[in-house]
């Protein structure tokens, strides 16, 4: 089952006049950042879109996906939108914001999550003690709405990539093994539950995504 989490147009929608952007800016400062113990809870997505380009008509679903990447400020490493999980607000409306944020990007959310992994933000790589230490939710996005105006747009490249390229591309292995719940979701494979994430997202909708009508046609 997906989910179309809504976005708030007045609050996440950026007006456009000419090369300028206005009025919405990335959410600043960790006032509401969320934590578990000394984890800071971050959320993100992997988003996602079918290739419809006529010469490739395979059947294997995941030959016609494409993923989005984006580069973090100041880097020319690729990574998947994500960012602080904050207390207003539930983890899939979380990734869902991120993904608008970094990669002005709006789709439908899959409610199913790829999984938590545990990781240290790119500054505390050679710390030793838990300070720096996030615990990040990933889900799957599928594209619907690409803008091209949004919060971070001067401060990161996106990239679309084949999901085989992206592997590659990924500077850490949990990114790695979040496309492999990615290729198992998208495959019709049971996802492990995550228990934290047990209750559905508020303000959603059930709708059939475009992949799954992909794989009934195949």
């Amino acid at each position: 089952m997906t989910v179309l989490l809504f976005c708030s147009r007045e609050s996440q929608e950026l007006v456009c006049r000419g090369s300028m952007a206005s009025p919405l800016l990335a959410r600043e400062g960790r006032h509401q950042q969320r934590y578990d113990n000394q984890l800071r809870l971050v959320a993100g997505c992997i988003p996602y879109k079918l290739n419809t380009d006529g010469d490739n008509q395979s059947c294997d679903l995941l030959d016609r996906v494409e993923v989005l990447m984006v580069t973090s400020p100041g880097r020319l490493d690729l990574v998947f939108p994500k960012g602080g999980w904050e207390n207003d607000e539930t983890a899939g409306e979380a990734a869902c914001r991120e993904a608008l944020e970094e990669a002005g990007v709006r789709g439908t959310l899959n409610d199913t999550a790829l999984g938590v992994w545990e990781f240290r933000s790119k500054s505390t790589q050679k710390a030793c003690s838990l300070e720096g230490t996030c615990k990040g939710y990933m889900f799957a996005l599928e594209v619907t709405e690409e803008l091209d105006c949004y919060p971070e747009k001067d401060s990161r490249d996106r990239k679309w990539v084949p999901v085989g390229e992206a592997y590659k591309l990924c500077r850490y292995d949990w990114m790695r093994k979040a496309l492999d719940s990615f290729k198992d979701l998208l495959r019709g494979r049971r996802i492990p539950t995550v228990p934290e994430l047990s209750e559905p997202p508020s303000l959603c909708i059930v709708k059939p995504s475009a992949a799954d009508r992909a794989i009934a046609l195949c």
